[in-house]
């Protein structure tokens, strides 16, 4: 049986670039994506219910790697026809009269959430999605939740001083496998012929030619031996 690797991903993160180099590198074995809530993305890496996952900071990290790949814009979601609409930006002092949802999925850190508190909590980002285009409020997301739950009726803008989501890649901290080790190399842009931080044996040098010893008949240098003579005779 062909094994797999296993990478679990929170709404938003897209793997879909990785997956193909991965196809690419691992032919014989498949990258098998597994959406993963946010609250339960940490626990599935824990539990071994995948090989790895795109997290979103903050969360609890404790026996895990985790390899910092991006940080996303912060953005407020509202409908088209809004005053925010009309500008480029805002600030978290401009939504001092908004209602501000606060799903339960929130991944932002907030100190303090700006504007005015809804009288529920939405369950989810996408319950939150669809009370924005109900006109009951306005929704502060990371900009690739906005993307994952655009709506024609609905924009969104930057919000310059909003806490800023960070995406991480995850996994255990004592089982950093082959495959694992490759699916970091692709993340982090390493190429096919890379070392991966491995020590490579050097190539031998090719033997060099030895030198002669002899001298050239004509050099100036060269010591002759004496001739000898013929044997004297005796008389």
């Amino acid at each position: 049986m062909t094994s797999s690797f296993r990478l679990g991903y929170v709404p938003g993160a897209t793997p879909a670039k990785w997956a193909r180099i991965w196809a690419e590198r691992e032919p014989d074995v498949p990258l098998e994506l597994v959406n993963v809530a946010v609250a339960e993305a940490a626990g599935l890496v824990r539990n071994g219910d995948v090989d790895a996952a795109l997290l979103r900071l903050p969360t609890d990290r404790t026996g895990l790697h985790a390899i910092p790949l991006y940080t996303e814009t912060t953005v407020v979601i509202v409908p088209k026809d809004h005053v925010i609409a009309a500008v480029d930006e805002v600030s978290t002092e401009d939504l001092a009269d908004q209602v501000v949802l606060h799903p339960l999925d929130d991944t932002l850190d907030w100190e303090q959430l700006p504007g005015q508190p809804a009288h529920e909590r939405p369950a989810s980002t996408a319950d939150a999605v669809e009370l924005v285009a109900a006109g009951i409020g306005v929704l502060v997301v990371p900009q690739s939740l906005a993307r994952l739950h655009h709506r024609r009726d609905l924009t969104y803008r930057p919000v310059t001083d909003a806490p800023e989501s960070r995406v991480v890649l995850s996994w255990l901290e004592d089982e950093t496998t082959d495959l694992m080790e490759q699916f970091i190399g692709i993340v982090r842009g390493r190429t096919v012929n890379s070392t991966r931080g491995r020590q490579q044996p050097q190539p031998k040098r090719a033997a060099e030619p030895r030198k002669s010893t002899a001298r050239k008949a004509s050099g100036g240098n060269r010591r002759r031996t004496p001739s000898k003579g013929k044997p004297r005779r005796r008389s």
